[in-house]
């Protein structure tokens, strides 16, 4: 799993505080994230959202938070209702003075489907990539 993790890193202009909450709190992570209908950063709690190319099908994702260490680690299972695999999505954060680094880190991708294009690496890395580096940014900055 290791080397085929996907790994992308920013820091914000936001205090600590301001980007553990948008990355927990199920109000805030509706304005830039999934609009999911519960969420709670506690070890063991399962949520579930639908998403997937804009033209294309739409997948239940499945997750379970797996590690919470508030204001630090949030990292959650993620795999897909009626498909092989398991992932694990990790957001980890260190204060900079009063900027946050982000670093995410999706790692077991390659346990999906090797014949779903939907499920390759690169539709990750710019999901991903759209998320981490534009919608969050843009949120912090309101």
């Amino acid at each position: 799993m290791g080397n085929n993790s996907i790994i992308v890193e920013r820091t914000y202009n936001a205090t600590i505080e301001k980007v553990w909450n948008a990355i927990s709190n199920k109000e805030e992570m509706k304005k830039w994230y999934f609009d999911l209908a519960e969420f709670k950063a506690e070890v063991g709690f399962k949520f579930q959202f639908t998403g997937g190319p804009p033209d294309g099908v739409q997948y239940l994702h499945l997750c379970e938070i797996t590690e919470v260490i508030p204001e630090k680690k949030l990292t959650y299972s993620w795999k897909y209702d009626g498909y092989e695999g398991i992932s694990f999505v990790t957001f980890e954060l260190t204060p900079i003075g009063n900027t946050t680094k982000l670093v995410l880190t999706h790692s077991g991708v390659d346990s999906f489907p090797k014949s779903n294009k939907d499920f390759g690496k690169h539709n990750f890395v710019e999901g991903w990539t759209q998320i981490i580096g534009m919608a969050l940014p843009e949120y912090l900055n309101k």
